[in-house]
């Protein structure tokens, strides 16, 4: 059984799970933290701090470089940091797996390494209207430098993609790669990308499939989606800052060429040529953020403990829960109401900038995202210049929610 796909979950107890993360304790102007920035990043669990503190403290070590023991069990713990990370995704092998910096870099990657080597004049990518700027300026950049084209998806006013328009673009025969994220940032669209890829596939274009808001949220088998790329960011999955995961496919992998040289991604090196070393060292150059691969493995047995189909149910009710109390507020707009999306509420307030909610809301120990969310585009698409995001994790709670309400009820008095 996949991880995280057991159905023999007992009741989910949020008040024990939220023992489990120390940051929740805190206060912020001396009142309780209400933390509803999960979409930026999430607060980590005791056992993945635990795990950095007593790597650093007890086990530190390089890897694959060193004979001696912690050198060794380093190596051994990254490797099955690994796996846990093919089992995740459902990948095939562990040589499908690359640890990048995070879904920024992986999105970079693919566009130095396969786009340069394979794209040309004239090729078309396609992404969607509501990407994060990670999944728009590289291929930006590729036009620049290489001459290819930009196709962009566009949305209906609940933030849900026209698939009519993908078929139109891959009817030409032009489009090469459709690049889109799994859940909108800005928005909390959940995107069929499933059907995407097989209507790519059957137009013989690639799949890049930008994860970083997806896995958190949604059960990811790679081979099942069929997609050639699948990324995620390590700490927006309760593991630390500076990991993430490329997911490829072997044999397009294979094909391509790194983007970065140096140490450990190399077979042998003269002065006349150097040869790759195998999948996955081939894209891994330099020493790795070795105590962030290790606790990237931590957090995962955490998510995979609890079961993504109970953080998904639990997930689901918290944003349930939010619409209807936030739809009582007259003067509150949701941007963003497709059918299908995760814990997120993005918003605005009649005639309040975003960034006045998200100051009001601070004083009362909220933490919310005011701004674009590296979205200007879709922040265009809907006539706004910034919302104030709300974003939920499997440990909020309902009173967290109407403590996010009577803090908007109060930035509405203040600025009557």
């Amino acid at each position: 059984m996949r991880p995280g796909a057991s159905h023999a979950i007992r009741v989910f107890d949020v008040e024990a799970v939220r023992r489990d993360f120390p940051m929740l304790r805190s206060k912020m102007n001396g009142h309780p933290l209400v933390y509803l920035d999960n979409a930026a990043t999430t607060q980590k669990p005791l056992a993945v701090i635990e795990r950095l503190d007593r790597f650093f403290k007890k086990e530190y070590a390089t890897v694959h470089r060193g004979i001696y023991t912690f050198s060794q069990e380093s190596t051994r713990e990254c490797d099955e940091a690994r796996e846990k990370c093919r089992a995740f995704l459902g990948a095939s092998k562990t040589a499908e797996i690359l640890f990048v910096r995070g879904a920024t870099e992986a999105l970079n990657l693919v566009a130095a390494s396969w786009g340069r080597k394979f794209l040309k004049a004239g090729d078309q990518v396609v992404i969607s209207e509501i990407e994060h700027h990670s999944n728009i300026v590289p291929w930006q950049r590729l036009r620049t430098e290489k001459g290819i084209e930009l196709a962009v998806l566009p949305v209906n006013d609940k933030g849900e993609l026209l698939l009519d328009a993908l078929d139109t673009y891959l009817k030409t025969g032009r489009v090469k790669l459709v690049s889109v994220a799994h859940v909108s940032n800005a928005l909390g669209t959940v995107h069929p990308i499933q059907e995407i890829t097989a209507r790519a596939h059957r137009a013989g274009a690639l799949v890049l499939i930008d994860g970083a808001q997806g896995a958190p949220h949604c059960p990811v088998d790679v081979r099942e989606i069929d997609c050639d790329f699948y990324c995620f960011s390590g700490h927006k999955l309760y593991g630390p800052t500076g990991i993430g995961v490329l997911y490829g496919k072997e044999a397009i992998l294979n094909s391509m060429d790194p983007y970065q040289s140096g140490g450990d991604m190399i077979e042998s090196v003269t002065f006349e040529r150097t040869t790759w070393a195998p999948l996955p060292a081939k894209f891994e150059a330099g020493t790795p953020p070795i105590a962030e691969i290790i606790a990237l493995g931590e957090a995962i047995d955490y998510i995979v403990k609890l079961g993504l189909s109970v953080i998904r149910r639990a997930e689901d009710e918290l944003l349930s829960y939010a619409n209807d109390r936030l739809g009582k507020i007259a003067e509150l707009r949701v941007i963003g109401t497709a059918e299908e999306k995760a814990s997120l509420v993005s918003f605005e307030l009649e005639n309040i900038h975003p960034h006045d909610v998200g100051t009001v809301l601070n004083e009362e120990g909220i933490a919310v995202r005011a701004g674009h969310h590296c979205a200007q585009p879709a922040m265009r698409r809907f006539g706004v210049p910034a919302t104030t995001r709300a974003s939920f994790a499997f440990y909020n709670t309902r009173e967290e929610i109407d403590a996010l309400v009577e803090g908007i009820r109060k930035t509405i008095e203040v600025f009557k």
